[in-house]
């Protein structure tokens, strides 16, 4: 890459990554982050409330004294989140309150480690912990207002003496772990935390829920600017998005999707690039399973074909796990206390 790449420099090229699966934050359907700007795009502290409403559903999102939760700050939600995911695709149940040295969430989210690094991450689950949503849910015919926020709260567990984390305890809010526990994730690219600018990130994000592995996406930049959440005028707007497309022509710099900009119709246009794999990640080559192991998927799933099981298995995981075995009768376990008997 050029010296004058807009990315960010890979800050730890050697350290090992877990496969990024990003919560969709939707409780139901579209509605959530990855269709409404929850998160500011400002560097600087946010507090202005905010009001989006889709579809009849309503979402408001209000900041604490700290200000909002940025784009950057969702790192923090990305990499629980992944941890999660990749334990359930071994096996594991799923806990809201998660572990993790935090050293380990800055070397994966490219964050420099350094007592700044340190700093900022800790700001970060502030705002986390302080921004609340409010919405109104319509689920049987009944509306639900809810109030909730993105993380319950944050514990440093150890420090070193130099004031730097070393131990975090973190408890997710119901609404991200319930959607943790339905699936209801993307896989994001490395690359993403490479990303300079809170509004490529932003756009990445969009282009990722809405295209997918589509060929292309488009979008006005009117909408577009809604979905942002870009505080800019539409004519400041259209400029840092020509920017981007700009630098992306020169540079290839945004992760699975080309990014240009059709003035004639005022768009955005999202082209894949071709290095998004399906939903789930259904080309991971998960070796073959020991045969003794379908005798306690039965157990497991009773009444249910377990053949067909693995079959939905293996198309939903997204990584190899490090024990197929026990992994399958995990997901075998998940899908009779969802279901019940057939």
């Amino acid at each position: 890459m050029a010296d004058h790449s807009p990315l960010l420099p890979d800050r730890h090229p050697q350290g090992d990554f877990f496969v990024c699966d990003i919560l969709d934050a939707a409780p139901k359907g579209d509605v959530g982050s990855m269709e409404h700007p929850i998160f500011s795009l400002s560097t600087k502290p946010d507090t202005r409330p905010r009001r989006y409403e889709h579809n009849n559903i309503t979402i408001e999102i209000k900041p604490s004294t700290d200000g909002l939760a940025t784009v950057h700050d969702r790192d923090v939600l990305i990499y629980c989140i992944s941890s999660l995911i990749k334990g359930m695709n071994e096996g594991k149940e799923p806990q809201q309150v998660i572990h993790f040295q935090a050293a380990d969430l800055l070397k994966a989210t490219n964050r420099m480690t350094t007592g700044r690094g340190y700093a900022l991450l800790k700001a970060a689950m502030e705002r986390l912990a302080g921004t609340r949503i409010s919405t109104n849910i319509t689920t049987g015919g009944q509306e639900i207002f809810e109030t909730f926020g993105l993380i319950e709260r944050a514990r440093i567990v150890r420090e070193t003496r130099d004031g730097r984390m070393q131990e975090v305890e973190v408890k997710l809010s119901d609404w991200v772990f319930n959607a943790i526990r339905a699936q209801e994730v993307l896989t994001l690219s490395r690359e993403y935390f490479r990303l300079r600018k809170p509004l490529e990130r932003r756009v990445y994000e969009l282009a990722r829920k809405h295209c997918g592995r589509q060929k292309e996406w488009r979008v006005s930049m009117e909408v577009l600017q809604k979905k942002c959440g870009s505080g800019s005028t539409l004519r400041e707007f259209r400029r840092l998005m020509a920017a981007i497309a700009k630098e992306d022509a020169e540079y290839n710099h945004m992760p699975d999707y080309r990014i240009r900009i059709d003035e004639q119709r005022d768009h955005l246009v999202a082209t894949s690039r071709g290095t998004v794999g399906p939903e789930g990640g259904g080309e991971v080559n998960i070796p073959p399973l020991d045969p003794e192991v379908y005798d306690m998927a039965r157990s497991a799933a009773p009444g249910w074909d377990v053949r067909m099981i693995e079959a939905e298995w293996r198309d939903w995981a997204s990584e190899v796990p490090r024990n197929p075995e026990m992994a399958f009768l995990g997901f075998c376990k998940k899908w009779f206390e969802r279901r019940g008997r057939p």
